[in-house]
């Protein structure tokens, strides 16, 4: 039998700063080294416009994170969009980690089973309260609340309206500005 050998996010962090990965797209998932898919013009574009929407909504509330390393049990993701606490100081020798996360957000075109098997699966049990997907494909806006074990307890599906984080339940935020 043949057995893959795990790392840890800090053995993971070491040889990212060797600069080994430098051209290549990978993210540690459950100790395993991931290359994810380069990014369309489309997926970077939306996350951009979202990066930019998200940033005149929460500036002062949560540091607006795109496309950024977090720390997690044995993972290291780089989700599209995360809200994080302020101030952001906090990340200058860290990334930020469960407790610092108020919100994440992956862009979803291509990778949409990902999204809602591994990803859903390691932020659930590294106990991030709300995960949202923005299903790019299906013009919808998938949320997730309240992790228990490893998947999360509510599950709701928009195309639009509007909604709120949990984090901050009196800004809202317009569904059709996510997935348009």
């Amino acid at each position: 039998m043949i057995k893959t050998a795990k790392i840890s996010v800090r053995e993971y962090e070491k040889i990212v700063e060797t600069g080994v990965f430098a051209n290549r797209n990978i993210e540690l998932i459950e100790g395993n080294l991931i290359e994810v898919s380069p990014e369309t013009p489309y997926h970077a574009n939306c996350n951009n416009k979202l990066y930019k929407y998200f940033l005149t909504l929460f500036n002062s509330l949560a540091d607006v994170r795109s496309a950024h390393p977090i720390s997690l049990i044995n993972s290291e993701p780089q989700p599209d969009l995360v809200l994080a606490k302020l101030p952001d100081t906090l990340y200058d020798n860290r990334h930020p980690e469960p407790e610092d996360i108020y919100l994440l957000i992956e862009i979803s075109y291509s990778t949409l089973n990902y999204d809602l098997s591994e990803k859903k699966r390691v932020y659930a049990k590294s106990n991030i309260q709300e995960y949202w997907i923005i299903d790019l494909e299906n013009n919808r806006l998938i949320i997730f609340k309240y992790p228990q074990g490893d998947d999360y307890q509510n599950r709701l599906e928009l195309k639009t309206g509007s909604i709120s984080c949990l984090a901050f339940p009196d800004v809202i935020i317009e569904v059709n500005k996510l997935i348009n």
